[in-house]
């Protein structure tokens, strides 16, 4: 754990480690390609942010540890939402944002990202996520 001074600083560096390191321990990576994590991560919660509606997004946002929450608004541009798109759309923005290469595809890398995700976000909120979202996105959200 880090040590901050500030419990809840430490708090919220201690659960995005871990969240980083769930998606590395996936695909077998070293902490040293941390970097890699944190761009997934950052991938894939901006396209999800930018498809909810104003309100989604500050409802999922909530459930977020401090430091990937201000990961998630990082940029964020809220009159320019929810930006619609398909699940195609959605990859290929992900892949765009994610400039390392990665084994498996795009929908293997949000898969990942997302099961780790939704270890840290209440069952009922996953839950309003996945019906939030139109019916070829929900598949992309892990059950």
């Amino acid at each position: 754990m880090v040590a901050t001074g500030f419990p809840a600083f430490d708090t919220t560096v201690d659960k995005t480690n871990r969240l980083l390191k769930e998606i590395e321990d996936a695909y077998g990576w070293p902490k040293e390609r941390r970097k890699q994590s944190y761009a997934a991560l950052r991938a894939v919660l901006h396209q999800l942010r930018d498809r909810l509606t104003v309100d989604e997004a500050v409802q999922f946002g909530a459930q977020l540890p401090m430091l990937v929450r201000g990961i998630y608004y990082d940029g964020w541009k809220p009159a320019e939402t929810p930006v619609k798109m398909h699940s195609e759309e959605f990859y290929q923005r992900i892949r765009h944002d994610f400039p390392y290469a990665v084994q498996g595809d795009t929908e293997q890398l949000v898969h990942t990202v997302l099961e780790a995700l939704q270890r840290h976000i209440s069952e009922g909120e996953w839950d309003d996520l996945r019906g939030r979202m139109p019916a070829d996105l929900a598949t992309v959200i892990p059950a």
